[in-house]
């Protein structure tokens, strides 16, 4: 199973989101609670789903029943320009009731449509066990070293295992991603959150 660099990019991201969400400060478990707090605020939330995506999309969380593997393997396979149509991942999976509410507002918004097959994706990769997931990232990093070892004596640096993470200027770099967090970081100080350091 081959995975683009931005869904990996994203994947992190993601996986970050529903961490920093799942525990209070005493250790509780109230993710179940967060989530249906921002769930109230989706009106508000679609406005950032270009800055963050992580954040708006992680109000989905759980809220899909997946059935077509096929089709979400190959969705995860897609760059930022290269989406295809929400509807065409039609039969792949299921949306629980309250999601399928919660997507009907976020299809209304300009650029909903991407959303909503960017969300599918992230969501599709957050349910898979944690060896599979582990082994995806591995896969690609392997693939680089072999085609590195090919057209270059090597890296005394031993960067090959990097190359899928670099910024080539073009979609989602390091930038984009840290501008991401530090908005994330300003808008749950906004919420009442401590501040992360």
């Amino acid at each position: 199973m081959s995975i683009s660099p931005y869904f990996l990019d994203l994947r992190s991201a993601y996986q970050s989101e529903v961490d920093d969400l799942r525990f209070d400060s005493e250790g509780r478990d109230v993710l179940h609670q967060r989530l249906a707090g921002k769930r109230q605020e989706i009106g508000f939330l679609v406005q950032m789903m270009d800055i963050s995506p992580e954040m708006v999309a992680v109000v989905f969380h759980q809220g899909f029943d997946f059935t077509g593997k096929a089709v979400m393997e190959q969705l995860l396979t897609h760059d930022a320009d290269g989406f295809p149509a929400w509807s065409s991942l039609a039969g792949s999976f299921k949306l629980k009731p309250w999601a399928e509410d919660l997507a009907q507002i976020v299809l209304q918004a300009p650029g909903g449509d991407r959303f909503m097959t960017l969300t599918a994706g992230l969501e599709y990769m957050a349910g898979l066990p944690d060896s599979v997931a582990g082994s995806i990232v591995r896969i690609e990093d392997e693939d680089e070293d072999e085609d590195e070892d090919e057209n270059e004596d090597g890296d005394a640096e031993g960067e090959e295992g990097l190359v899928i993470f670099e910024d080539d200027g073009e979609g989602e770099g390091s930038g984009d991603a840290r501008a991401r967090r530090e908005a994330g970081a300003d808008w749950l100080v906004q919420q009442g959150f401590d501040h992360k350091d």
